[in-house]
């Protein structure tokens, strides 16, 4: 069977960190109810004949280890799960790393490979060609390594990679036989040192990337006040950090008067359930929030909202979502659209509903999923995603405009003005916008030609705004919304659709 580990690097609904103790009282139970049965008791006395076997009278001699590291790797392939699997020695001190601040420098990237390596190529090293053939992500998953999406404030959102694109290339190896773990340990490195990716995006549009590698350190919450007393906080991730920072998020935003909400978890790849369950616990008084079913009793629990409310049953809502929303971002966004307590605006959510455990087995260990999560009315959105209430796709470009697109990147014309002017003003921002469609031909909207300007000026911004109201579509759309108090406060429908 082919080796399955495609798996989100970083990306989980909970880490459950298991002690060994916790797993020896567990493991009695398991055992009780396997001991009874025959054909277990022979298919374990099997594997330790034939694993014997093979130590004592293959014609070479046998690393005993590397026996037993393929046979677990083997038993958890026969799982079809991509985010069941072994962890050797170094899998597991990686996994640890991942949350030493400062340890290991990194880019700041959610990945996953959609589609997965075939046993008998995996770990061949494939050098980048001297041509791309003809690729498309917008047509079917390819073989290479996905961005589930950037994390805000990090070097590769800096450098303007996007939810969607793939990463065909890092350095000069093609990442076409690479599991999601190679692809994320060749972006590792020290602070300061560069890495060179290969992005793909849209439609045959490749161009390069160098990135500066930090000590990736995630923030998760920015608010603000829009006009028109709406307030807005963007959940960047779900840490131990974010619910205390949205509650004093929600104090600052009440402080100054708002009467209806955006939440926005667009880009945001997940983290933990429970800040998630607490912090949507904030706006619903009764109920369930989310539930988890698994084989074992302790893994089938319903979280129920409490009756206490940080903000008032009669404040709409609007939630914003897209393709990077993913994990505990899309437990969010479910239960406020199951519950009717918000409205979804955006695109279709990654579509992450499994839950895993991480089990210590000295230095090695194992992670298994074990249950799946479901919104308040009983949907596992695993593979599917949440649709959003009122969906807003990104405009479809024809052949003239994708080729203008092609060579915006390529050539990186939109990087290179704001190399040379770090600050540009609004109308000389325009002013280039204009010089693009005059002088070089590019044939793209002038408002999606000021989205990417302004949007490579705020990453290069140590304090870019909270949101841009004037070329983001979606925002705009939820501001009208609630502007015009479309939005129904406990329905989650607009205001035309409750009457019909």
């Amino acid at each position: 069977m082919k080796q399955i580990r495609n798996r989100l690097a970083w990306l989980m609904v909970a880490i459950v960190t298991v002690s060994f103790s916790l797993f020896l009282i567990i493991t009695p139970t398991l055992s009780a109810q396997s001991s009874s049965s025959v054909e277990v008791k022979n298919y374990l006395a099997r594997f330790q004949y034939i694993f014997q076997y093979i130590l004592q009278a293959y014609v070479d001699e046998v690393d005993p280890k590397q026996l037993y590291e393929g046979a677990l790797n083997g038993m958890f392939d026969t799982l079809d799960d991509p985010w069941s699997y072994y962890l050797s020695e170094d899998d597991m001190e990686d996994l640890n790393n991942n949350t030493t601040v400062g340890r290991y420098g990194g880019v700041g990237l959610y990945i996953a490979r959609p589609v997965p390596v075939d046993e008998k190529d995996k770990g061949k090293v494939m050098k980048i060609p001297d041509q791309w053939p003809e690729l498309d992500t917008t047509k079917e998953d390819l073989p290479f390594i996905k961005v589930v999406s950037p994390i805000e404030d990090t070097p590769a959102y800096r450098k303007g990679i996007h939810s969607g694109d793939y990463i065909i290339a890092i350095g000069d190896q093609s990442t076409e036989n690479m599991t999601s773990d190679d692809a994320s340990g060749k972006m590792k490195g020290l602070p300061g040192t560069d890495v060179t990716v290969t992005i793909l995006r849209g439609k045959n549009i490749i161009f390069d990337v160098t990135i500066t590698r930090a000590s990736i350190e995630i923030p998760t919450v920015k608010e603000a006040m829009i006009p028109g007393r709406i307030g807005y906080i963007r959940i960047i991730q779900f840490s131990p950090y974010t619910e205390p920072r949205v509650r004093e998020a929600l104090k600052t935003l009440n402080s100054q008067g708002y009467d209806s909400l955006i939440i926005d978890v667009r880009g945001n790849g997940g983290g933990l359930l429970n800040a998630a369950v607490n912090i949507i616990d904030m706006f619903l008084s009764s109920g369930p929030i989310v539930s988890t079913k698994g084989r074992i009793a302790e893994e089938n629990k319903v979280f129920n909202a409490t009756s206490s409310l940080e903000v008032a049953a009669d404040v709409p809502i609007a939630i914003l979502i897209d393709g990077g929303s993913a994990s505990a971002s899309e437990i969010l966004a479910g239960a406020f659209k199951d519950t009717g307590r918000g409205y979804l605006i955006g695109n279709t959510s990654f579509g992450k509903g499994l839950v895993q455990t991480v089990v210590p087995l000295g230095r090695e260990g194992f992670k298994l999923t074990i249950s799946r999560y479901y919104t308040p009315s009983g949907v596992n959105i695993n593979g599917t995603g949440i649709e959003p209430n009122l969906k807003i796709a990104e405009p479809e470009l024809n052949d003239e405009e994708n080729a203008s697109l092609k060579k915006l990147f390529e050539e990186h014309l939109v990087e290179n003005f704001v190399n040379g002017n770090p600050k540009p003003s609004e109308q000389e921002q325009k002013a280039f916008a204009r010089r693009l469609q005059q002088e070089e031909e590019i044939t793209l909207p002038f408002d999606l030609l000021m989205r990417l300007i302004r949007g490579e000026v705020f990453r290069r911004m140590d304090q870019p705004p909270v949101y841009d109201l004037d070329y983001d579509p979606v925002l705009k759309k939820a501001v009208s919304l609630l502007e015009t108090g479309a939005i129904q406060p406990t329905t989650g429908t607009l205001a035309q659709e409750q009457k019909q």
